[in-house]
């Protein structure tokens, strides 16, 4: 006899956020059916198999205990739609490319082919759940869509954004800051949000579910990554000055992060912010913007994304200068190329165009990363023999001019640095990008050392 289940969700897309959550919510609900669907069968295969599409620490032990019980991953979109009661929309949202707002503006178009897809596939009341990270007003634009041929009757559309940081996920989707829930301000439209609410009260406590205008839900993602990236530009500019003043931003930073007013997280300087969120975000803040004329809005905003696209020419700049003005035929060893730890995504990971900018001035790559070697791979190839692709630190820090620290993987603040600076080239220069390292032992060592924010500490 087939199981009885009280609710059928379903998650369009399963990538980094449709994923994840669904998994969780399975977890935590085993009442409810949940079901996640994506056109991409070898994603599918992988969500069920023990090898994730996905790598987060914990994800696979919460699959595990609900995959094949109550959470269900396929490739039958049709079926799925018809038979939920809840969809989570969770579909990429790109910059647009081409045409009006290319480089600023999200490319709608895997969401509104989704939705139009929900309108033909649905015949009975349907909640739908923008869970991508999309501009103000697109609930309204997919309600429009889902209206169409009849369909007035048969959706109501809620906003539902994610608060994920990729590395922690299943400790966000477990014990989350807020869940924000968006709605219509209309009978029927508070109505669907109380369905969702009731969902993540199953392990969220009520204060922390906070309920609002559709539009205000929306908007509450974008500022959130906004102010977040501000906060990383903001030391980075710091940092820079005290590299020559003979501040230490570390010092800085801690002093500054102690007011009760501002909290010291995301004040770690470095070599700029990556993922596939930040600047996606701030640049369709910035468009808005720009949209409803507030071009001053739209320049300070736009001005985050350009310090951060400076931090990274700067520290190929320090090094160059540094290693006497040439790289050609040096070998770097990169140590980590993954966006920040705990993840494999390299989606606008500074190692990118670093890796990239040493290339154009003739080096030669040695990239080590726990969990993204095959995105390097993916973005590099082989490069005419002048990449190579090393697990082991150790063997990429061989025969090595040089070592950039571009992501903070704890393994990196635990090697023995004295036995990697006796198998390099001398001499050997340590460009810390994420200030993991002990840099007064690596200077006794031998090394010549430039953190990020701090003078440098040359032998010569």
């Amino acid at each position: 006899m087939a199981q009885s289940f009280e609710k059928k969700i379903l998650c369009i897309g399963a990538g980094y956020v449709g994923g994840p959550t669904m998994a969780v919510i399975a977890d935590k609900c085993p009442r409810y059916k949940v079901t996640v669907v994506d056109i991409d069968a070898g994603k599918i295969a992988a969500w069920n198999s023990d090898t994730l599409p996905v790598y987060e620490p914990g994800l696979l032990d919460v699959v595990q205990r609900a995959r094949g019980k109550n959470l269900f991953f396929s490739t039958d979109v049709p079926a799925a739609i018809a038979e939920a009661d809840i969809i989570f929309v969770s579909v990429n949202t790109p910059t647009k490319a081409t045409g009006v707002g290319a480089g600023m503006a999200a490319d709608l178009r895997y969401w509104e082919n989704t939705a139009r897809q929900i309108r033909q596939c649905a015949d009975t009341p349907k909640i739908v759940v923008e869970k991508s990270t999309v501009p103000v007003k697109t609930a309204e634009a997919m309600a429009q869509i889902l209206s169409m041929e009849n369909g007035g009757n048969l959706f109501e559309v809620l906003s539902n954004p994610e608060f994920l940081a990729e590395g922690t996920a299943v400790a966000d989707l477990e014990n989350p800051d807020r869940v924000v829930i968006g709605s219509r301000q209309t009978p029927e439209g508070v109505a669907a949000r109380d369905v969702l609410v009731e969902v993540y009260a199953n392990w969220v406590p009520r204060e922390k579910i906070l309920t609002s205008n559709i539009w205000s839900s929306e908007m509450a993602k974008l500022a959130a990554n906004a102010f977040l990236a501000q906060r990383v530009s903001s030391i980075n500019t710091i940092a820079n000055i005290c590299e020559s003043s003979g501040a230490n931003v570390q010092e800085v930073s801690r002093a500054v992060g102690m007011d009760r007013r501002i909290g010291p997280k995301f004040l770690n300087a470095g070599v700029g912010f990556g993922g596939s969120c930040f600047k996606k975000d701030i640049l369709s803040l910035a468009y808005l913007c720009r949209e409803a004329g507030a071009d001053a809005e739209a320049d300070y905003w736009e001005s985050v994304v350009r310090i951060n696209e400076h931090q990274k020419e700067r520290f190929v700049r320090r090094m160059l200068d540094a290693m006497f003005h040439s790289m050609a035929d040096k070998r770097i060893a990169l140590f980590g190329f993954a966006f920040k730890p705990d993840t494999g995504d390299i989606r606008d990971a500074p190692a990118i165009t670093i890796a990239g900018r040493l290339l154009d001035e003739g080096a030669v790559l040695a990239i080590s990363d726990p969990r993204a070697l095959d995105g390097a791979r993916s973005v590099f190839g082989d490069a005419d023999g002048r990449v190579e692709y090393v697990e082991d630190p150790y063997e990429a820090a061989k025969k090595s001019h040089a070592i950039a620290v571009l992501t903070e993987w704890q393994a990196y603040r635990d090697l023995d640095y004295t036995a990697i600076y006796a198998a390099m080239e001398k001499p050997a220069f340590f460009f810390d990008g994420r200030n993991v390292a002990d840099h007064a032992a690596l200077f006794d060592m031998g090394f010549n050392v430039y953190p990020v924010g701090m003078p440098a500490m040359t032998h010569f």
